[in-house]
């Protein structure tokens, strides 16, 4: 089944800025949707004269009439010449028919959607006339003011041009909604409406007075006045915004009400989000407190590095200091993750990043000083909790480390290269080295996959027991050592 874009993307008579004015209908069209308790549906005609179903969209305040998606499908014969009518009039075009679908009577009614002098396909909004039925004071106000931005599509003024839309958290018209006159007074307002205004401390009535004077009362000294509530309380352009007071935050959205001369006033939704701003900020407090926790992870594994170091520096032994100087280096490794960790929003490392320089850090240490040895990576790691970070840093490590200390012994120069496949919770890594080769390695007496040395029990009980996988040691295509893992992270 073809999507909108898709559908779009037949009609090579669009250009660019009717495709946008297309996309802008169908982002915001929900609200037409809901305030006129109806189905809306997008048709654009085909080469051959037929329509189809570009998009659809189903209210949120009442129980579809369309249970099944019919973007992509073309509409029925009969609707033919009501399209073809609908697309040549100069305003909304009413269906003279009268569709009866079980216990529904629905009325069809079409707006040409128009752009710079050009008319693009129509609007379909389908009403279930027994909807109608028994209408109070809220659906009348909800429908009445559904048809005037309805009729706006046919005049080219829906979507709005110059709408300015920062919010997270849009007002909906369920979440309460007021009708404002051209100078901001207030004519009706929802239910949910005047319980937002209640949270914020407004205790008077809503019809009749000013509602930017109303926003202003509830203003305190110290409270944030964003740039754009003026705007939104006045009802003067399409923008949004946010009241907060009394401990309270409203989200405010206007969107101005036209006819042929001009805007005639405004509807204004607003929703209560101060529940989802106490968690926002709770969230933050906690991310900031995790990062914290790193941070100082980070500095007290650093001290414990430093003493190590100086440890080393006074012992006489030349075995002890190595090995001291390799318990310095491993618990650098550690400290290096938890400062990526420190550095992000969230509990996961950028593991390219930090890898990267952890390996050529690696390196520059494990050299000697007349050694020029690089390594390349090959492949992203993506992101990764410390859970699966930590122990996959000792291994890259550890094998980095091996590499330059025995591939690369009696060697001036070398090159190491880092290739990395993974797909989901699957990590492939091979590290490939263009050294002596594992046949002189052996000679040497080094430790390899089945050797007793401490950097090769670190690294085959990591990929085996944290990793589940397996280590395979290889001779290079081109000489030197080749070391495959296969490992599946627990926590990606």
């Amino acid at each position: 089944m073809a999507d909108f874009s898709q559908i779009l993307a037949t009609r090579p008579d669009f250009d660019d800025s009717d495709k946008e004015w297309l996309h802008h209908l169908v982002a915001d069209w929900q609200v037409i949707s809901d305030l006129s308790f109806a189905d809306l549906l997008l048709i654009l005609q085909k080469g051959d004269g037929s329509y189809v179903f570009a998009e659809q969209c189903r209210p949120s305040t009442v129980v579809s009439m369309r249970i099944d998606d019919v973007v992509g499908q073309e509409v029925d014969p009969w609707m033919v010449e009501e399209c073809n009518k609908a697309m040549k009039h100069h305003g909304v075009y009413k269906s003279e028919n009268m569709i009866t679908d079980g216990d529904m009577n629905i009325c069809n009614t079409y707006a040409p959607i128009r752009h710079n002098g050009k008319t693009l396909g129509l609007v379909l909004r389908e009403t279930n006339l027994e909807n109608r039925e028994a209408n109070g004071r809220y659906e009348w106000e909800s429908i009445s003011v559904g048809r005037q931005l309805f009729s706006m599509i046919a005049r080219e003024q829906f979507p709005y041009t110059d709408a300015v839309m920062n919010q997270r958290h849009n007002a909906r018209v369920s979440d309460g909604f007021m009708l404002l006159t051209k100078d901001g007074e207030i004519t009706y307002a929802s239910p949910n409406a005047i319980s937002c205004f209640r949270r914020l401390g407004m205790i008077d009535t809503m019809p009749g007075k000013n509602l930017g004077e109303i926003g202003t009362a509830l203003l305190h000294e110290n409270d944030p006045v964003p740039e754009t509530l003026p705007l939104v309380l006045m009802g003067k352009a399409a923008v949004d915004s946010e009241l907060n007071a009394n401990h309270s935050v409203v989200s405010i959205r206007s969107m101005p009400l036209m006819d042929e001369q001009g805007r005639t006033g405004a509807i204004v939704l607003c929703r209560d989000i101060t529940e989802l701003r106490r968690r926002e900020v709770e969230l933050q407090t906690k991310d900031a407190t995790i990062s914290e926790i790193h941070h100082r992870v980070k500095n007290n594994l650093q001290a414990v590095s430093a003493l190590l170091r100086l440890q080393a520096r006074k012992t006489k032994s030349e075995e002890v200091k190595k090995e001291l100087h390799e318990a310095q280096r491993r618990v650098q490794t550690i400290a290096m993750v938890h400062e990526g960790l420190s550095q992000t929003a969230d509990e996961n490392v950028d593991f390219d990043k930090v890898i990267s320089n952890l390996l050529r850090m690696s390196v520059d240490l494990a050299s000697m000083k007349d050694q020029h040895i690089s390594i390349d990576f090959v492949g992203k790691f993506g992101k990764m909790p410390a859970q699966d970070a930590t122990p996959l840093s000792l291994v890259l490590t550890e094998l980095i480390t091996n590499a330059v200390e025995h591939g690369f012994e009696g060697r001036k120069e070398g090159h190491i290269t880092v290739s990395v496949g993974r797909e989901g919770k699957c990590l492939n890594v091979v590290v490939e080295d263009d050294g002596n080769g594992m046949d002189q390695e052996e000679n040497n007496g080094m430790a390899r996959s089945s050797g007793s040395g401490l950097g090769t029990q670190i690294i085959n009980t990591f990929v085996t027991n944290d990793f589940g996988g397996s280590v395979r040691w290889e001779r290079g295509r081109e000489g030197g050592t080749r070391v495959i893992l296969d490992m599946t992270l627990r926590a990606a």
